[in-house]
């Protein structure tokens, strides 16, 4: 079984997804995962698409076609996932919304070698002084090597220069 990272974008309506699980369907295909949101009045999504050899090349055609409908589609072969050399902990932060939080935070990350395995941010109003508040979720992939004590030490004087609360949970 080959194995596609399919990413689309398409003006948010429904049966927007439909045709795309009817598309990989009808040539074979395998829905295995994905992440889909509406953002914007735009829809977007990844996922992961087993497809018989066989099947490949008609898949991926099926797929392009599906513009004649709005739907934008980007594909990439999935590679062989290596031995898991990381360990997963979440991150939560909050603090007052400002530009770069997310560009310094994901810049001391990189830094240490941990991938950004979700992120999930939004700016909502504070509840009291309606002061916009900037929320992020993320799960993180953080090397074997490195000691989560340093990490947080890191993260914590960096919550401090930007002034946001930050939580990482290791029990996920």
């Amino acid at each position: 079984m080959d194995h596609l990272v399919v990413t689309v974008v398409a003006p948010d309506k429904p049966g927007q997804v439909e045709r795309i699980a009817q598309c990989i369907a009808e040539h074979g295909g395998n829905w295995l995962e994905s992440r889909m949101s509406r953002m914007a009045g735009q829809f977007a999504g990844i996922l992961r698409v087993g497809v018989p050899p066989e099947n490949h090349d008609e898949l991926i055609q099926a797929l392009q076609v599906l513009s004649v409908h709005g739907i934008h589609v980007q594909l990439a072969e999935s590679a062989v996932e290596t031995a898991c050399t990381w360990k997963p902990i979440s991150m939560e932060l909050v603090g007052n919304d400002r530009p770069g939080i997310v560009r310094d935070i994901t810049r001391l990350l990189a830094e240490q070698g941990v991938n950004v395995e979700s992120l999930v941010t939004d700016v909502t109003p504070a509840p009291m002084s309606s002061e916009l508040l900037f929320h992020a979720d993320a799960m993180l992939g953080v090397p074997l090597t490195l000691s989560l004590d340093d990490l947080q030490a890191r993260l914590e004087t960096l919550a401090d220069d930007l002034m946001v609360e930050l939580v990482l949970k290791t029990d996920v």
